[in-house]
């Protein structure tokens, strides 16, 4: 009766099998997909016929020559199980060395699957897959090899992770299989078959799960200790007794046998792959107090193992959100997350390390992305406004994050450095490279100081970096335009009749009083006369705007740094016009044109050069010695003009 209504069964499924077969899928398909079968059916057959000859006797009688394997039957007993796993596997290539025989290993449920992309959803290839009491085997179809396979990945049930997919047409039946760090989806046939492959996987799991709690059980309970030989020696006995009255650290058991700590592997695995960091580290706490006092046995080492695979795969995974690599949108609170667990794992100055690497990575991208149009003044603004607002919030999320890691601000400071010469190297490049004018420059670099002056919100002064970083392209440009002032004074001198200015309106005359004013010059009046007449060379005048125009520009970009570059740029400018005035001086013959030129000299000496100094002492904050010489050298001119000793 048992062998005919098996036999019933079997006819039943077949012709079930075989209409699906002909409505969903092409023959070669369906001979494919039976031929793992095949082989499974005779292991079965073989061993039914040496455990019961009358059964295989009738069974012949019958020829019936194939016979579909159900999860039940291939469960029937333990020799039966490894002989069919044996027979499975000779017809998977490349398993053999990977998936060692061992007693206790046999085959739970098989079958074909379609696998598609995870992104795209698009069909990759067909597969057919072995469960195991222990793993998952996926294996590839050989092309033109009727029923058989290539090895193509083999995972643990201990780190495997299931998960129903939703139906969304037309994607539908499918499973998700969760392996750090990948993941891979499956399709089964039906809606039928994807119900059995979750249920026999949970089960699968569960039942490895059981097994495996057994073990540790049994593991953790104490052994007696071997009965020690009889000894004659009168003072062991002394001995024995100072050995008892000390309690041994082994008598105590961990109990590892609780639910949640048996599915803990399960339970990181799930939330490394479902990306709740959270709750993997919660996890661990728990774990990590609940063992803080106990004595280190060997389940305790071995449940430590597997949890610390764990905590890597959890690290890594932390690592890969704050790498570069990921989106850089969000700005720094995006990174607090990853930040936050990696710190409670213990790993603070990886954190610190990664995430100031990150926010390197976004400035930098944020400087990138402008685009250099327009007004140099204008690109400089936008320049300073994205590069100290990202510093700013990168210094207030840094000490949010890692308040409790005072060896971290160290990292902070050289990582801020790095970023400013970042800045600066984009801020040369476009102020100082494209030659602008030194009052385009100074105004640019203005608008940087009073941007890095916002840093000191939080306690963070950065104002010499910058000065350091610098102080190379602004000297260089405080020489570049003292040598232009030169040029143009010579090049008036060259050209100097000693005549008087007439500004022919007096719109122009007011104008000129403006200038001068604007430079200092209080007492201009004085030297203006009748109408539209001022009695001041042009060249003077030039030259007393030209000098003011500089010091007040160069003002704008002095530091420390560049006090004696400023100073003796000056002293070069100031002696073009004092030689220039002391020789036409001494060579003029005509006594007006003398006159004159001593007009001129007054105006210089007495009025310019005292402007000057005030000038520099009030931006600088103490006086220059060597504009107070040169003021005081003049003296000697003014004394005897007649002599033909040069001042200079």
């Amino acid at each position: 009766n048992v062998y005919q209504n098996y036999r019933q069964f079997i006819e039943t499924a077949r012709e079930i099998s075989y209409l699906e077969s002909e409505m969903y899928q092409p023959s070669h398909i369906l001979t494919e997909q039976k031929g793992i079968m095949e082989a499974v059916t005779q292991a079965l057959l073989l061993q039914a016929d040496r455990d019961d000859p009358a059964l295989g006797a009738r069974r012949a009688a019958a020829a019936d020559p194939f016979l579909p394997l159900s999860a039940k039957e291939a469960a029937a007993s333990e020799e039966g199980r490894q002989r069919t796993l044996t027979t499975l596997l000779e017809k998977v290539e490349g398993c053999r060395d990977l998936l060692p025989e061992s007693p206790g290993k046999y085959l739970v449920y098989n079958g074909d699957l379609v696998e598609y992309d995870a992104d795209h959803m698009a069909q990759i290839q067909r597969v057919h897959a072995f469960l195991m009491n222990d793993c998952l085997l996926v294996a590839t179809a050989l092309p033109n090899r009727r029923g058989a396979y290539r090895y193509d990945a083999l995972y643990p049930l201990d780190g495997l992770a299931v998960v129903n997919v939703k139906d969304n047409p037309p994607m539908k039946d499918m499973f998700k299989l969760l392996m750090f760090p990948e993941s891979r989806i499956f399709q089964a046939e039906n809606a039928k078959i994807k119900k059995e492959w979750l249920e026999v996987l949970e089960e699968t799991k569960r039942n490895r799960a059981l097994s495996e709690k057994r073990r540790l059980e049994q593991e953790a309970l104490p052994r007696p200790a071997p009965t020690p030989p009889e000894s004659t020696n009168p003072f062991e006995e002394d001995e024995e007794e100072e050995e008892e009255e000390e309690p041994s650290a082994e008598e105590e058991v961990v109990d590892l046998s609780l639910e949640w700590i048996q599915e803990l592997p399960e339970d990181l695995d799930v939330c490394i792959a479902q990306r709740d960091f959270e709750g993997a580290v919660d996890l661990l706490d728990k774990l990590n107090e609940y063992l803080g006092d106990k004595p280190v046995s060997q389940p305790v080492k071995e449940l430590r193992l597997k949890v610390d695979e764990r905590v890597r795969q959890l690290t890594d995974v932390l690592v890969f959100e704050l790498s570069p690599d990921r989106s850089l949108r969000g700005g720094p609170r995006a990174t607090r997350r990853a930040v936050s667990q990696l710190i409670r794992l213990g790993q603070s100055t990886k954190a610190c390390e990664l995430f100031l690497k990150n926010r390197a990575a976004a400035v930098q991208t944020a400087i990138r992305q402008l685009r250099i149009e327009g007004a140099t003044l204008l690109y400089i603004h936008k320049l300073c406004h994205v590069f100290f607002t990202s510093l700013l919030e990168t210094a207030r999320e840094f000490e949010t994050d890692f308040a409790g890691n005072n060896g971290c601000y160290s990292a902070f400071v050289v990582w801020a450095r790095s970023s400013m010469k970042m800045f600066v190297d984009a801020f040369s490049k476009q102020v100082f490279d494209s030659k602008e004018s030194l009052s385009t420059a100074a105004e640019c670099v203005k608008v940087a100081k009073e941007h890095c002056k916002q840093l000191s919100e939080i306690g963070l002064d950065l104002t010499f970096i910058i000065h350091a970083l610098l102080v190379k392209d602004i000297k260089d440009a405080l020489q570049s335009y003292k040598d232009i002032i030169i040029e143009a004074t010579k090049h008036r001198n060259s050209e100097e009749m000693w005549r008087r200015m007439n500004l022919m309106t007096p719109e122009a005359l007011g104008k000129l009083r403006e200038e001068m004013r604007g430079c200092g010059v209080g007492n201009f009046d004085q030297y203006t006369g009748d109408d539209c007449w001022v009695n001041l060379s042009y060249t003077v005048v030039a030259f007393t705007k030209q000098t003011m125009a500089f010091l007040e520009e160069a003002l704008k970009l002095y530091f420390p740094e560049l006090h004696m570059v400023l100073l003796e740029s000056l002293v070069e400018i100031i002696l073009v016009a004092v030689q220039h005035v002391d020789y036409s001086l001494r060579c003029e013959q005509d006594p007006e044109k003398k006159a004159f030129i001593r007009q001129n000299a007054s105006f210089l000496y007495e009025t310019v050069l005292p402007v000057v100094e005030k000038r520099f002492e009030e931006g600088v904050g103490k006086p220059a010695k060597q504009l107070q010489d040169l003021r005081n050298a003049s003296r000697l001119m003014r004394v005897n003009p007649e002599s033909t000793t040069s001042v200079v």
